[in-house]
């Protein structure tokens, strides 16, 4: 199984992050515009659309307010496995460092994966960073 993690600092409060994290629904508005269109929630998930069409369902596994800590999947034909988390957690100068972690299988996705993680990162991190809390 491929494990891949990408972290980022962020020019926000570890609360104003995570307000933007946490917020499931609201991915398209909040913390990837561009690069996410649109979210439809859907009972125990999202329905999450990219800019480039692609379509998938995400399903919700827990969240973690104490821990800023949440946890989905994603159901594709593409993967026979996926788990992801985002964790944020405080960084000096009242920044905040976005950690992403996704475990996928077949390992052979996992290059395409961590590029959609990647560009994603670089459209949330602004967009983020001016989310105050």
């Amino acid at each position: 199984m491929a494990s891949i993690i990408r972290d980022i600092e962020i020019d926000a409060p570890a609360p104003a992050v995570w307000d933007a994290i946490a917020d499931f629904g609201a991915v398209h508005r909040r913390f990837a515009p561009g690069f996410v269109s649109n979210v439809e929630l859907v009972p125990g998930g999202r329905l999450v659309t990219f800019a480039d069409g692609l379509t998938v369902k995400e399903l919700f596994l827990g969240r973690d307010d104490e821990r800023r800590r949440l946890a989905y999947s994603v159901q594709s034909e593409r993967m026979s496995h996926h788990s992801a988390s985002f964790e944020v957690v405080e960084a000096p100068g009242g920044k905040a460092r976005l950690v992403w972690t996704a475990d996928v299988l077949p390992d052979e996705i996992a290059g395409w994966l961590a590029g959609r993680m990647e560009e994603g990162l670089k459209v949330a991190a602004p967009v983020v960073g001016r989310v105050r809390a």
